[in-house]
């Protein structure tokens, strides 16, 4: 029994189609469906029929995040074990969510966010031949990322919501930053055996901080910042690296105010391997590593 990956987000925007404007032409994801309040996107690189769904609403933010489970099986196991600790579920037939989507199962974090473990998404195939692709498509849009990486969320209680994925979901800490106090402020985990699949830091309860999607390589987070400016779109953070995860990032608003990254980099962990430890005072060092600061304003879930 294991979660695979993060599978899909679903944000709300305002703009629905000024949202869906933004992230096939900037971002250079491809339109699946439609419903009258809803667009179901993907990366050229992913197989599946969606990893970001749009929901018009009048706030921005998370309305919940998908992971990918390997088998129907595992769906049954997680639900067994959530119900032994108290956790309430829901239980959604394939389609039953929507176009393509899958199998699942629903419940709440103790930070209130809501996560679904989802097995049987269609298959609708990456943009390349099963046989002898080349290693891109040509005339893709954007920047153009691969898949959805990872998902960041603001918490009130980082300990307490850390050690649910754990014990309870399996995920693995690699990285935390504990503050004076000995108590956790942000927490890196992972499921996938890279840096992070996902990562929590103190704030409010419910907050989605940011979304980012995978690039090959630090020149692509370069092309990623060329096709940014070039459209206009806000930059919060200029290329840089983190210390947590080793990755090189960029990190920049969708028209709603939901914060996106495209990150690449980090590195390969295993389950067993011990977390990398940040102490408060070098917070800003995990966080930009070059700049060594991170301010509040970044902290905060904000448009």
């Amino acid at each position: 029994m294991s979660i695979l990956r993060l599978s899909h987000v679903e944000i709300r925007v305002p703009d629905l189609e000024l949202a869906t404007a933004y992230y096939t032409e900037v971002v250079g994801m491809y339109e699946t469906a439609r419903e009258p309040d809803r667009v179901f996107l993907k990366c050229w690189d992913e197989h599946q029929h969606h990893s970001l769904i749009l929901r018009f609403a009048p706030t921005y933010g998370l309305d919940h995040m998908g992971w990918k489970v390997e088998s129907r099986e595992d769906l049954d196991e997680y639900a067994t074990r959530l119900a032994e600790v108290g956790v309430d579920i829901v239980r959604h037939d394939a389609e039953e969510i929507g176009p393509g989507h899958g199998e699942a199962i629903r419940f709440t974090l103790p930070s209130g966010h809501l996560m679904e473990l989802v097995h049987g998404m269609e298959q609708v195939g990456n943009l390349l031949p099963n046989t002898n692709p080349p290693p891109k498509p040509l005339g893709l849009v954007g920047f153009a990322p691969p898949r959805l990486d990872h998902i960041f969320l603001t918490c009130e209680d980082v300990n307490l919501n850390t050690r649910f994925l754990v014990d309870v979901l399996g995920f693995h800490l690699t990285e935390q930053v504990l503050g004076d106090d000995g108590f956790q402020v942000a927490t890196w985990l992972e499921v996938s055996h890279a840096s992070h699949d996902i990562a929590l830091v103190t704030g409010q309860d419910r907050g989605l901080h940011h979304f980012a999607w995978w690039v090959d390589d630090w020149n692509e987070i370069r092309n990623v910042a060329d096709v940014l400016a070039y459209h206009g779109v806000r930059i919060e953070t200029n290329p840089t690296r983190h210390g947590a995860t080793r990755g090189h990032c960029i990190y920049f608003f969708d028209p709603a105010g939901n914060r996106n990254e495209a990150f690449t980099g980090g590195y390969w962990v295993d389950p067993d391997e011990p977390p990398v430890t940040w102490t408060e005072a070098e917070m800003g060092r995990a966080i930009f590593y070059y700049d060594g600061v991170v301010n509040q304003r970044f902290l905060t879930v904000h448009s």
